[in-house]
């Protein structure tokens, strides 16, 4: 499940005043959902022993095959992970010092349906797989396309002043640019990275 999960993307989810990254993954079998605040990453990866035991515990009145139960979950969490929910399930969560708990309350057949995720704090493994190493590999992917794009407006730059050194000029006097100064673009982008962030 865990290996699958890696091709998920995260997504961003609202749960009452809180706002999460969280990512999931069902099959027949069972299921595995991560989440973060950027502050903590919980977890919960349940097989289908655990989720019948649990549909028992919840929906008394329902009577359904595990597999048709884990349908039903993927249906309700993964259209909420795209952004577009079910207007008639809602979600809430609740933090406790062993970890956290999301409540879903929704229908099935008519009849009332609730779910408990019951997450733990992830190990750290999994955090670096799931989130640290995604992230400095897409930091380094990014480092690498700005220096290839400070290459490129140089070479432009070198090429236009050889044109104007021709004796070549411009049709439309608004398509006129400046050179390109690499520090102080770094610098103005610094700043509005900084801004953003406060």
């Amino acid at each position: 499940l865990e290996s699958s999960l890696l091709t998920q993307p995260w997504a961003s989810v609202c749960f009452g005043e809180s706002s999460f990254l969280a990512k999931a993954f069902f099959r027949d079998t069972g299921y595995i959902l991560l989440i973060s605040d950027l502050s903590s990453v919980w977890y919960e990866s349940a097989d289908a022993e655990a989720v019948g035991q649990r549909s028992k515990e919840l929906n008394k009145r329902l009577t359904v095959h595990v597999s048709s139960f884990l349908h039903r979950l993927r249906n309700l969490v993964c259209p909420l992970l795209a952004g577009q929910p079910d207007a008639t399930t809602s979600f809430s969560c609740h933090r406790t010092a062993s970890g956290l708990s999301i409540h879903v309350k929704s229908e099935l057949s008519g009849l009332p349906f609730y779910w408990d995720f019951h997450c733990c704090p992830a190990p750290v493994e999994m955090v670096s797989r799931h989130l640290v190493q995604p992230l400095i590999q897409m930091s380094l992917a990014l480092q690498y396309q700005v220096q290839e794009l400070t290459s490129l407006l140089l070479q432009k730059d070198a090429e236009i002043e050889d044109y104007r050194e021709s004796g070549a000029t411009l049709s439309r006097d608004r398509l006129r640019t400046t050179p390109f100064q690499e520090e102080m673009f770094q610098q103005n982008f610094m700043a509005e990275v900084r801004s953003d962030v406060s």
